[in-house]
């Protein structure tokens, strides 16, 4: 019948063959080349193709089905009308002419042209064939389920089950990793606070916390008026309460109710015990989500660092897990500069005691985490002897300087950056 049909009829046939062809291998493409995440948000939306693709990939072994089967069937059937239109032109030599021109043709204009344009433009493509696909979905069903029958027949023997697809859930690398790829969808600042959230399994209350030699706190046996005066002068809301020493800890002291007594001429050793909170106390070793968790528990905004014999370690408070997401709070600068004193060469006089964390934090450099927490101990680790003033040692990159020394521990020093960690950067 066919070999009776005119050739202008049998280049119409084959040309809309072709269409469907690249209709097919577009459609596959785009729909599994759609961000299942913004997927998802345009279908609780109420985006009709959204929805329609979103149905469609609920069962991708039948939507795989349906595809295949119709980008066979009509690309089986362009190769047989080829082959009538060779045979028409160039007789039995017209076989091998029509297989080589329309393996090019549906090599260009049916596979690889519709697959690229479907795979940088997912949404435009997906969603308008998902109109026809449904319903053809509908049509063929009995042909789809016997053919996915079959093949899951086949997967079975090798232990997979279509009903195995993959999820959807991420982990938090993969999401850290799509934070960083968003581009300009999220703000940069957003972007860090996100990911610092992330980190905060990764970090420690001991990455944080404020080293006990550091922690101010009220001597409870000191005379009456020193601690007046130096709750008058205290900048800290919140304070440790010992007696003699911090292993003789007693509380939490809320600096702004003892004010209050004070301004109301009521603040006697009595009232200022009175008002004294019992102690919370944090394992060393626990990660900064858990502990974010634990403060909201607990109602608590400040909680001693001890180990596990008991002795208090440092001190961490709900403002040093904030800060480790969100960065430095504007009150916290002059703290800071005390610690960090930028110098006219370039490099920076840093006390012993700052965190290597707050460190890296303030100057965007890359010194190592991963040990001690300190410069102080970071340097001790390395030498493994406590240096004299004017030794130099290179860590990482970084020129490190001890300026000065007192009580068995580094109280200054010098950090430069070498020439090529600047560069990097």
């Amino acid at each position: 019948m066919l070999e009776n049909t005119s050739l202008t009829l049998l280049f119409s046939i084959l040309f809309i063959l072709l269409l469907f062809s690249a209709f097919f291998s577009s459609s596959e493409t785009a729909l599994m080349a759609l961000n299942r995440y913004r997927l998802r948000h345009l279908e609780h939306e109420g985006h009709a193709g959204a929805i329609r693709a979103s149905q469609l990939l609920n069962r991708p072994d039948r939507l795989i089905g349906l595809i295949l089967l119709g980008n066979n069937f009509v690309n089986i059937f362009a190769s047989a009308i080829a082959t009538i239109i060779g045979v028409k032109l160039f007789g039995e030599n017209g076989i091998v002419v029509a297989t080589f021109t329309l393996t090019i043709i549906v090599l260009l204009f049916a596979e690889v042209t519709p697959k690229t344009l479907a795979a940088v433009h997912p949404e435009r493509v997906a969603f308008p064939a998902s109109l026809l696909l449904k319903p053809l979905l509908i049509l063929l069903y009995p042909l789809v389920w016997a053919i996915n029958m079959i093949t899951n027949r086949l997967l079975a023997l090798f232990g997979v089950s279509p009903e195995d697809s993959l999820s959807a859930a991420i982990n938090s690398e993969e999401l850290r990793m799509a934070l960083k790829e968003a581009g300009s969808m999220i703000p940069n600042r957003h972007k860090k606070m996100l990911v610092s959230i992330l980190d905060l399994e990764q970090v420690t209350v001991d990455d944080v916390m404020i080293p006990r030699n550091e922690i101010e706190g009220i001597n409870i046996s000191a005379p009456f008026p020193e601690i007046v005066k130096q709750l008058s002068y205290c900048a800290n809301t919140r304070l440790p309460v010992y007696a003699e020493s911090l292993d003789n800890f007693i509380g939490i002291l809320h600096v702004r109710k003892a004010l209050h007594l004070f301004a109301q001429n009521n603040l006697t050793e009595e009232t200022l015990n009175g008002i004294i909170k019992q102690g919370y106390f944090v394992p060393e070793g626990t990660p900064l989500n858990t502990q974010l968790i634990q403060f909201q528990r607990h109602q608590r905004r400040t909680g001693l660092v001890v180990d596990e014999y008991g002795d208090i370690l440092g001190l961490v408070t709900l403002e040093d897990i904030f800060r480790e997401i969100v960065g430095e709070f504007t009150a916290n600068l002059l703290e800071e500069d005390k610690d960090i004193h930028p110098q006219t060469d370039g490099s920076y006089l840093i006390n012993g005691s700052a965190t290597i964390r707050e460190i890296n934090r303030n100057n965007h450099w890359h010194l190592p985490v991963d040990g001690p927490k300190t410069i102080n101990g970071l340097i001790l680790e390395h030498l493994e002897s406590i240096p004299n003033p004017g030794v130099s040692l290179r860590i990482d990159g970084y020129i490190i300087e001890v300026i000065q020394t007192a009580d068995n521990i580094i109280r200054t020093v010098r950090i430069r950056q070498t020439l090529a960690e600047e560069k990097e950067a």
